[in-house]
């Protein structure tokens, strides 16, 4: 019998997990805090045990046996607090081949010292998912007119699906996609973000690890969110946040930047968009370096004090977070389809592509991402360049749009023209 709590909201990634446990022993399900992992997992389980809970925990230190049950599949909640769990879950699937038989939560990523006390990887054994905070589909606020699947096999229906206005596109960014904060008032939803950058800030940063500056951790959280959607490397972060004198001083800087963004990739707090690699014209020429999210755009406004209003106010801020919106849903809708999120630079001609789609057989998609029409010949030129000069043609190409009324398929270049509140995997 299931635990879900009441009111759960259906997520994209249940299909996947209730197909993995038919597979495998035991689902790891790893994301950042409050994305809804524990309340997903519930859904999908009989029985739990909390390793927040220090009784729990005790036991679970003494040997993990002691917090084993029959009730399958068991949850297994934040298991990454008590490390040498993953090696009993893996010995406990071995002993008699049976699937479904835990779900395992995690919102840490293990350090180097926690690593060593983990022997087996779990391939074949456990598998691995990864959960994001909810996307516009799955809340509620796209009405999936129209689906990734649709425009890859060429069946999407064009037509008129009514336009969102800019203010309830600035909110969907303040608000993110926490669970926790849809039922929000509209003054009150940027709370729990702030929240979150705030929980981060006092404790987790130090988590299992050395003591870290706060101060300094804020720094870097405010020059990546300054610097959202973009390919910002450590140079420019180190710039951001200190002055130094000398050689050693800028060594020491870096070292320090390189193991607080680690940090922040170990709770899950950053994403890096990776850049694609394929023939284009000279694969020498073609960009290597990552652009840099936030888990969820919500984030960049809890750092930079970023309200619906001052969106409205500061147009440029506010296209690079709908960027980071869409990015974050496309990332959703990739996951869900077992395929992947890139983007795309030429280093000679700096022609881009704001997101390549690669799907699991290996073909792809080019999408370019605007906040309003007025973008939209200048997403044309630049996905058309694109289509001339790379070798292997994508299956097709594509124009979200935020402030937009329509899904059109461009007569002259086959281009779809979609609003981000119609799209779905």
């Amino acid at each position: 019998m299931a635990l879900t709590k009441e009111n759960y909201r259906t997520r994209l990634l249940d299909k996947k997990i209730e197909r993995y446990l038919r597979v495998f022993g035991a689902v790891s399900i790893e994301g950042p805090k409050w994305c809804g992992k524990t309340w997903t997992s519930l859904n999908h389980s009989s029985s739990v045990s909390y390793l927040t809970e220090q009784s729990v925990r005790d036991l679970a230190e003494v040997s993990p046996k002691y917090i084993f049950n029959k009730d399958k599949p068991q949850l297994i909640d934040e298991w990454q607090l008590v490390p040498n769990i993953w090696d009993a879950v893996r010995h406990e699937c071995d002993s008699d081949n049976k699937t479904g038989k835990f779900i395992l939560t995690g919102s840490t990523t293990l350090n180097n010292e926690e690593s060593k006390k983990v022997f087996h990887s779990g391939a074949g054994r456990i598998a691995r998912l990864k959960m994001y905070t909810m996307s516009l589909y799955e809340t509620g606020d796209s009405k999936g007119e129209v689906s990734i699947t649709d425009m890859l096999n060429g069946t999407v229906k064009c037509g008129y699906v009514g336009k969102v206005e800019l203010d309830l596109i600035a909110k969907f960014i303040v608000r993110g996609g926490w669970p926790n904060n849809l039922d929000k008032s509209d003054e009150d939803i940027d709370l729990i973000p702030k929240s979150y950058i705030d929980s981060i800030l006092s404790k987790d940063i130090n988590e299992g690890d050395k003591a870290r500056d706060k101060n300094k951790m804020m720094m870097v959280l405010r020059s990546l969110a300054r610097n959202e959607s973009t390919l910002v490397g450590s140079k420019t972060i180190i710039k951001d946040i200190e002055e130094y004198e000398n050689e050693e001083e800028l060594i020491g800087s870096r070292n320090t930047i390189i193991d607080y963004i680690d940090v922040l990739n170990r709770l899950h707090l950053i994403e890096n968009q990776e850049a694609f690699s394929l023939n284009y014209r000279s694969s020498a020429r073609v960009g290597k370096v990552a652009k840099r999210h936030f888990t969820d755009p919500s984030l960049v406004c809890a750092c930079l004090d970023l309200s619906v209003s001052k969106l409205l106010l500061d147009f440029n801020t506010f296209g690079f977070l709908f960027e980071s919106l869409v990015e974050h849903d496309l990332r959703v809708y990739m996951n869900y389809l077992d395929g992947s999120l890139y983007h795309f630079r030429d280093n000679v001609s700096r022609d881009e592509v704001d997101s390549i789609l690669e799907f699991k057989n290996g073909d792809y998609a080019a999408v370019e991402i605007k906040l309003t029409s007025k973008g939209i010949e200048e997403a044309k030129k630049s996905l058309v360049t694109f289509y001339e000069n790379v070798k292997v043609k994508p299956k097709f190409m594509c124009i979200i749009v935020g402030y937009y009324e329509a899904i059109i398929k461009d007569e002259e270049t086959g281009i779809y023209i979609v609003p981000l509140t119609s799209l779905m995997p």
